[in-house]
């Protein structure tokens, strides 16, 4: 048996592809709901947030000594800095940058696939590796599962 996840796909790959999909839909056929500085103001807050939460959940993963990657194996099990709070802070992250994006962008399609890109997330990705980290570390990951949130 491998010591990983087993993850359908790489999560950046999961919001990547649906995203540009959706981008060149808003290209082709412009829906033009979203308008006005301030939408393209809170996309870039919301980029600037994601970069933040991917840079600070990364380099916890680092300095624990395990890969972030969900392809490697898990060598620890991460319950501090945003793991505090979340228990998948990259994958918020990437919400995040999503959203920002097409806000920025002031592209609707993408919003119209958040919700498919986040049921294949769950599905695909989060519940492959709650089932691994719960095989793995046992009652550890029970007691970090019942104190911090999936999502926030």
């Amino acid at each position: 048996m491998r010591d990983t996840a087993g993850v359908l796909a790489p999560p950046p790959l999961i919001f990547g592809v649906p995203l540009l999909l959706a981008l060149f839909l808003e290209r082709v056929f412009p829906m033009n709901l979203l308008a006005g500085r301030s939408i393209v103001l809170a996309g870039r807050i919301l980029v600037a947030a994601a970069v933040l939460l991917a840079v600070w959940a990364i380099s916890t993963f680092r300095r624990a000594g395990t890969s972030p990657k969900p392809t490697a194996p898990t060598t620890s099990l991460v319950a501090t800095g945003p793991y505090r709070f979340s228990r998948n802070p990259m994958y918020v992250s990437l919400t995040l940058l999503y959203v920002g994006i097409s806000l920025w962008a002031r592209a609707a399609w993408p919003l119209f696939f958040l919700p498919s890109v986040l049921l294949t997330i769950q599905i695909g990705v989060v519940d492959r590796e709650e089932r691994y980290l719960e095989a793995k570390f046992g009652e550890e990951y029970g007691r970090f599962k019942a104190r911090v949130g999936r999502w926030i």
